[in-house]
Parts: C-alpha cells; structure tokens; sequence
C-alpha cells in the first residue's frame, strides 16, 4: 500500500480544523516505546553505554506510570487556562503534586535493581537519596525553568525523569477537547514545557503532519512544515544529516533565531521516537554547534555541564 505524504504548500492550504491538533501521550506504552528504541539506538553510538541506562530509566517511568494517579486540575482551573490561553497543567506552577518526590526514589530503586550499576551511577543515586524535599524541590525547580547554572547535570535526567512520569499521567488522562491555544511558539499548551523534537507522523488522521513532543509531558502539539518551532518564522529555514546517517533525521535550522532542532521522517523510519533519537544523536548536535547554531532547548535526559547563554 502506497502513503500518500503531503507537500508544506498542502498541509498549509487545508483547513486546519481538519489536522488533529493535539497528540496527547499513549499511557500504555509511552515509555516502553521509548526504551525499545534507546535500546535499538545504543548499539554502535559513541554514548552507547548512557543511551542504554536511559534506556532502564524509561523502564522504570513506565512502571511508575502504571501505578500513579496525580491530582488532575478543577474544572475552573481548566476553564481559567482557557480563557486566557495558558498551559492547562503548569509545570512552573506552586501546584506541583509531591508525589513526583516518590517517583523519583522508585525510579531510583528500579535502576539499581536492573543492575550493571558503575561507582559513578551508584554515587548519583546515592546523592538523590541523600537530598530533602527541600533540595529537591529547588532542583525540580531549576530544570522546568532550565536555570542551567543551578541544575546539577548528574542528578537532573533523574529528576526529570520523576516529573515526566507525573505530567504525563496527567496529559494522559485530559480530554484533547480542554486544552487551550496557546499563542507562543515553542510552549507546549499542556504544561508549558518546551518541545523536544518534531516528528512528521504516518496513518490515520495523523499522516503527513508535523508534530514537536514536549520534552516533559511527551503531548505532541501540531505544527505546520518549514516553519521555525522556535520563534514561529519560515524564513532562513534549513536542513542538515550527517553523510551516510540515518536519512530519517536532520536538524531543522533556523537563521533567524540561529537555533535549531531535530526533526524525524517517520516514512523513512516508523520507530523513530523524537526524545530518544534525539538524545542517540549527539554526533549531529556537535556538527551543528559547529555551524554555528545553538539547541533551541535541552534534551531533558542529557544537560550541559557548563552553564549555557539563555
């Protein structure tokens, strides 16, 4: 059966009511999916052994996920958000439910016991134990407002980990219907986290759009091709692979904003996962810092051990 992929002039010319604007997170399998593909993605890359503890990591968050029920938003809260186009789930918000401090210790625990656990991993786990609500709230804190020169890069892909597990619950369990426009590019309209990577999608009421995944609750929010994700502009718009790498993904420049972010064909590769290629492919980061552009947000599974220019 042939596909039918469709050009950015058609996907522009339709009439957006009929693109599914919002893809919101698969509860089931949404961090199984994304250990399978760390795991495929970790054979042969220059950070193969990391690609395959994040790979556990995603284990971890999706038995975490099987067993939470977070505090879901008042119906007022949602119609507040509404009205004045804001996230409807607020990660920078003094709402945060407490219990992503326990997900984070389960996550932990279920890390050490898949075992292979180097020195260095153990002194990361052994620091998350050893931190109070306190500290870890502040860190929470700093990775969500991606406050570099706070966040300290060992522990934060854990503590990101914990929130992903907590905003995904509950964009998993929203109506697509209540959730609002939200104007700025770049802000995901669930919990205001910012997207990862984009993946142009194939079947059903999905096929041909492009969709950025945000980097904390994994909803996908629908946005037109050959358009910067970043600062909304469609001028200076580029894209670049590595020679005799996988044709699935480039990075999709901007020479505007001068930043960039990855973008998948899932014609050209039906498993790829936007946060997990992203993160097995640090090879195309490096060439594009290089270039001279800059990463229009972190992968929330790998941060900088310099504090970077905001």
């Amino acid at each position: 059966m042939t596909q039918r992929i469709l050009e950015p002039e058609q996907i522009q010319s339709l009439d957006p009511s009929a693109i599914p604007r919002i893809r919101l997170p698969q509860r089931a399998d949404v961090f199984r999916t994304r250990a399978e593909r760390l795991r495929q993605l970790a054979g042969h890359n220059p950070i193969g052994g990391y690609v395959r503890l994040m790979a556990a990591l995603a284990d971890a968050q999706q038995q975490a996920l099987e067993h939470l029920s977070a505090r879901m938003p008042s119906r007022d809260a949602i119609a507040a958000a509404q009205q004045h186009s804001m996230p409807i789930l607020p990660a920078l918000s003094n709402e945060r439910d407490p219990q992503w401090r326990a997900v984070l210790r389960r996550l932990a625990d279920r890390v050490e016991a898949a075992g292979a656990v180097t020195p260095a991993l153990a002194n990361v786990l052994d620091a998350l134990r050893a931190m109070d609500d306190a500290a870890l709230d502040a860190q929470a804190d700093a990775v969500l407002a991606l406050r570099y020169a706070e966040i300290v890069p060992s522990t934060a892909p854990f503590i990101m980990a914990a929130l992903q597990v907590v905003w995904t619950d509950l964009a998993s369990r929203l109506d697509a219907r209540d959730v609002p426009y939200v104007d700025a590019p770049g802000v995901c309209p669930v919990c205001g986290g910012a997207p990862v990577a984009s993946v142009v999608r194939i079947g059903g009421a999905f096929q041909g759009y492009r969709y950025v995944q945000c980097g904390l609750c994994s909803t996908e929010t629908h946005v037109v091709r050959v358009k910067c994700t970043n600062c909304d502009s469609t001028k200076g718009i580029a894209y670049h692979g590595i020679e005799g790498g996988n044709e699935a993904l480039k990075a999709e420049s901007c020479d505007e904003c001068h930043t960039y972010r990855k973008i998948g064909y899932m014609e050209k590769d039906m498993e790829f996962e936007p946060l997990a290629d992203d993160l097995a492919s640090l090879t195309l980061d490096l060439l594009m810092g290089e270039a001279g552009y800059r990463r229009a947000s972190p992968n929330p599974l790998l941060w900088p051990e310099a504090p970077a220019e905001e």
